[in-house]
């Protein structure tokens, strides 16, 4: 069992609905990104999406792009993503980490090693978009051999026919894509999500999380109702984009988590 896994028994035996946040690696520099992480399972945050800066984020909206290119520019890497979560893991052993990025930097470095050093630095799950389950050979199976989770996306678009193949080898939790298009480009509808997130609960027994499109604590509590739990990602890299002292980003996730909890 994962963390990740722990951590979704753990929320249903308590009848509780899970936050996920999503902070970009490096963002705006390796010690404050560190600072914030640090800071989130206190601010009521279950599991923790670490971005992975990647030069090209075809999924990713404006603001996660930015947050993506100011990691760069800072020297971040996958070697330094990683030494992120290995010091997190210095003072929390429990909190999952998930981290999302795309396929490229993972390729380069080796598929082998990268799962070696990732498990020693304590990430417990995978979420990379760019790698569909045709290919599941190349990172999906021998993460799981590894002891990984492997969550895949589902999106509006994914039709019955397509959903037993999203599902196959998927592990810890399903995420759910609130929107069709990119980060941050819309809002998320519970009217909409709902029905959604029950056609996928249909198919399968994993927690149905979903994200894209939530910003507000009302929201986050919206979507949490019709879920399994609610991530917010471009909204969190708002925060940081503007230049918010560490506890005011931590004071708006807590308002997030609140709002999920709620639900």
């Amino acid at each position: 069992m994962t963390r990740i896994d722990a951590k979704f028994a753990a929320l249903k035996e308590q009848g509780k609905k899970a936050f996920v946040a999503y902070i970009m690696a490096g963002d705006p520099d390796f010690e404050t990104s560190l600072e914030i992480v640090k800071g989130l399972p206190g601010a009521g945050v279950d599991v923790i999406e670490l971005g992975l800066p990647f030069t090209d984020p075809m999924a990713d909206g404006p603001t996660i792009q930015a947050a993506g290119q100011r990691a760069l520019d800072g020297g971040m890497t996958l070697q330094r993503t990683l030494d992120l979560a290995r010091a997190f893991r210095e003072t929390d052993n429990t909190t999952p980490i998930v981290l999302m990025g795309y396929y490229n930097p993972i390729y380069s470095r080796g598929v082998e090693k990268f799962l070696i050093d990732a498990k020693e630095a304590g990430i417990d799950g995978l979420i990379v978009v760019d790698l569909p389950p045709e290919e599941d050979e190349e990172l999906c199976l021998p993460a799981q051999a590894a002891g990984l989770n492997f969550i895949r996306l589902a999106t509006p678009t994914t039709d019955d026919k397509r959903l037993p193949r999203v599902l196959q080898n998927t592990s810890g939790f399903v995420y759910y894509v609130s929107i069709t298009g990119i980060t941050g480009a819309a809002e998320a509808q519970a009217t909409n999500v709902g029905p959604e997130v029950a056609r996928i609960k249909s198919a399968t027994d994993l927690p149905v999380i979903v994200g894209f499109g939530i910003n507000t604590p009302e929201k986050s509590q919206a979507i949490a109702s019709v879920a399994d739990g609610a991530v917010v990602g471009s909204a969190i890299v708002s925060q940081i984009a503007a230049g918010k002292p560490t506890v005011e980003v931590l004071d708006f996730v807590k308002s997030l988590a609140d709002g999920a909890h709620s639900a």
